[in-house]
Formats: C-alpha cells, structure tokens, sequence
C-alpha cells in the first residue's frame, strides 16, 4: 500500500533508547493479560502490514531498540507485502493465527472489528496520558470506522494527497503552483509537449486509481460528506461527474496513453522519470521524488480549495497498530505499541517515512518545519477552515467496490465507451445501498 509510501533505508539509531526507557516503566498499566507478568520472558509476534526493503529495516531497527530497553520482551517480526495484508488478516482471524500486534490502516479496519478481532484501545491510551497526544483528526477517523467510536488502533502516521509539480518546467513556463482548480485545467495543456513527450499530467487508471479520484472529486465540489442526511451518495452529485468529465478529457491529450493501466508504481515512474509537470499522489512518494529529480526540482501543493471556498479533503486511510484480542500477551502489545508511538520514536519514523506524525508532541520539531511537503500538509490538517470529508471505510463494501468493481468502469470512463454521468450514477447506487445495509445492521 503506497500510503506508505517507497522510503530511506537502514535502522533507526539505538539512540532513542535512552531518551524512552523510564517511561516505558508504566507502559504496561492497563487490564492484564494471561501471560503478562513483566518479570517473566516473553515473545511477541509483530506482524508489519507494509512490508518490504523500505520499511522493514526501520522496524528492525525500531525493534531492536525496544528490545534493549524491554529486555524481557522479545519481538519476533513478520514482514506481510501490502498487496496481500488484508486477506492475510482475515485467513488469520478465521483460522485463529493472528499475531499479538500488528499494523493497520482505517481502509480495512472496519472488517477486523466486525469480526470482533481486535481490542479497544481507549483505557490504555488514557491511563498512559495519551489522549491529548494524538493528533485530533487522525483519532477521529479511527473511531468512525467502529459502530461503538471506541479508538481500535493507535494512529502512527498520517498523510495527504497532494500535487507534485516540477519546478523548473513551472518556470520555463512561466507559471505558479496551482492554487486553484481553474489554475490546474488551465496549466496542464500549457506543460504539454507531446512531441517531445513531456506531459501536463498523469492519470492514475489502474489499480488504486478509484480512491485517487475520490480526493479529487470532493476536493473540486466543495461537498462535504458521502451521503446526504437520507443516506443518498452524494458521488454523482453534477459537481463530482464535472471533475470525473474534466479529468477524463486530459487522457491521450495531456497525458501519457499508457495511464489507462497506471498503479503508483508506473505513475511515479514517469514522474521520476521526468516527462511528467504535475502529478497527485500523496506524501509517500517524496523520497523517490526528490531522489530521482533532485529537491530544486520539485516541491508540492495541497489539492486545491473549491471554487466555494470550502477546503474539503479525504483524509488518507490513518496508519497504526492493533491489539488482537486472541493474543496472550497482551500488556506486552501495548508496551510496544506505547514505544513506537512516543514523541522520539514517532519522529525518527514519520521523518524517514515522510508522513504526518501522529503525536502531536513531534509538530515543532525542526525536520518537519523544513519538509515543505509534510509541513504544508500538516497546515492543511490543522487549518480550523479545513473539512475532513471522511471516506465510509466502515462499510464493509467500501474496499471491494473501490478496489475491484469501479476500477475497471473508471477506464472505460477514459477510453470514452461510459460516460462520467453513467459511471458516477453506478458508484453512487452502490455506495447508497452499502449504507443502507449498515444502517440497518447497527440500527441506526
């Protein structure tokens, strides 16, 4: 899952230990657990939702320093490709093999709740004097994935879409940053030199593309919420289908025509690669970015604010850990996921990674008031004038229908055989009945 992002490798300094071991006396405060007796040795299993070359090493080395300052407590570490996570996780509950802590996103966290998979989290977070250390939003769109709001997974990371623009074609063009949507359908056509295969923009057609154009839909309308006060999506609003017709009117014109089937891999690739002005993502590419082009070249801009005035943005799904309530040691969990979530911790990570931090504690420090992209995020989420338009990642639909049934509508929306009307007419008939599914089942 590319939330995460493509990042720097290499361990995090055992440094950190020193500046977290007293406080990791108390970690441990909460309800007991069979097994959890502190003066006893123990072992954990950690299952990372995002593994990989980018990512494991920092949680090794993550390990290894909780490991010195728990030297009762040995954490054995499995490493599951983001691709195949959430079908892992549900083989795991159904067959009673989950792991004592592992990472999560709110994408499919509804689906582990339902299936009473894991355990609320609130006590433990209030008891260790965390609550006010979270950062607000992020806590908030854990909560609105379980019918009961209890807060299941400690927030780690967070992170927003954003556009990534080269600087110097913006220059040679004599253009600024978008700063509105009219500025962004004006700019692409003006950075297009197809003979000298240099385009505008990239389209994100395949695999991840549906929840992409989500962000860009709400970001452009002005439209607050999913669903209007009857439960009615609010996707084929005329605003929504306007973006989706405007986007699909750049394919083959000031786009590559090899978009149709672009996951992140590919269109990052052709970012990188440097025949690509503009292109939307989310902070996890930075590092990729900045390697292959050089930090002069490019920078990034928040997605734009409506033409109404309203700054609506679709939260990114949140990164976190979990507690699985078949675990044995359970106080042995909670004492990692308190470690890794600590200011110290929590900054050597969200740095590396170039993602929101999560504790609010790490906000001044110096490394994310120069990482313009992460900073101006962060601006974004603090902005008492931003509107958090949070995605239904509590229907237990929601992933199957952006994942599997809209994508392959969505290219035949760019190849022009479905009209934008059609296709948003279609998205929003299923997102509708989805909630009204949920509704039903929590009586709502």
């Amino acid at each position: 899952m590319e939330r995460r992002g493509r990042h720097l490798r290499g361990p995090l300094a055992l440094g950190t230990v020193a500046a977290v071991a007293s406080g990791l006396l108390l970690a441990g405060c909460g309800s007991s657990s069979a097994g959890s007796d502190p003066n006893r040795r123990q072992t954990i299993t950690f299952w990372d939702n995002n593994g990989g070359p980018d990512r494991t090493p920092l949680w090794k080395g993550l390990i290894a320093n909780f490991e010195a300052a728990n030297p009762k407590i040995t954490v054995k570490y499995v490493g599951i490709p983001a691709a195949s996570v959430q079908q892992k996780y549900d083989t795991a509950v159904t067959g009673g093999g989950t792991p004592d802590v592992a990472g999560a996103t709110t994408s499919y966290l509804g689906g582990l709740i339902a299936q009473k998979a894991l355990v609320p989290l609130d006590d433990r977070v209030s008891q260790a004097g965390m609550t006010g250390k979270l950062v607000t939003s992020f806590a908030d769109s854990v909560r609105k994935v379980s019918a009961d709001g209890k807060l299941y997974e400690v927030p780690t990371s967070g992170n927003l879409d954003v556009l990534w623009y080269r600087t110097d074609l913006f220059q040679k063009a004599g253009l600024k940053p978008p700063a509105s949507w009219d500025d962004f359908f004006t700019d692409v056509p003006r950075l297009t030199e197809a003979a000298k295969n240099q385009y505008g923009f990239t389209i994100r057609g395949g695999s991840g593309a549906i929840f992409q154009l989500l962000t860009e839909m709400y970001s452009y309308s002005g439209i607050t919420s999913f669903f209007d006060s009857s439960g009615k999506s609010t996707i084929n609003d005329p605003r929504n289908v306007e973006l989706i017709s405007k986007i699909a009117a750049l394919y083959k014109k000031d786009t590559p025509t090899a978009d149709v089937n672009n996951d992140f891999v590919k269109m990052v690739a052709q970012f990188d690669g440097g025949s690509i002005a503009i292109m939307h993502h989310n902070l996890g590419s930075a590092s990729n970015n900045v390697k292959a082009l050089g930090a002069a070249k490019v920078a990034a801009v928040p997605l734009p604010v409506a033409a109404n005035g309203v700054h609506t943005v679709v939260p990114n799904p949140v990164d976190g850990l979990v507690i699985f309530s078949a675990s044995k040691h359970k106080d042995a969990a909670w004492r990692f996921i308190q470690f890794v979530t600590q200011k110290s911790a929590n900054s050597t990570w969200n740095q590396k990674v170039g993602q929101i931090p999560a504790n609010t504690e790490v906000s001044g420090e110096s490394w994310l008031q120069s990482q313009q992209p992460v900073r101006d995020a962060l601006k974004v989420i603090q902005d008492s004038g931003t509107v958090s338009v949070q995605a239904p990642f509590y229907l237990p639909e929601f992933s199957a229908i952006t994942k599997t049934e809209m994508g392959p509508l969505f290219q035949k929306v760019l190849l022009g055989t479905l009209s934008a009307q059609r296709f948003a007419d279609t998205f929003a008939a299923k997102m509708t009945q989805a909630q009204a599914k949920y509704v039903k089942r929590v009586g709502g």
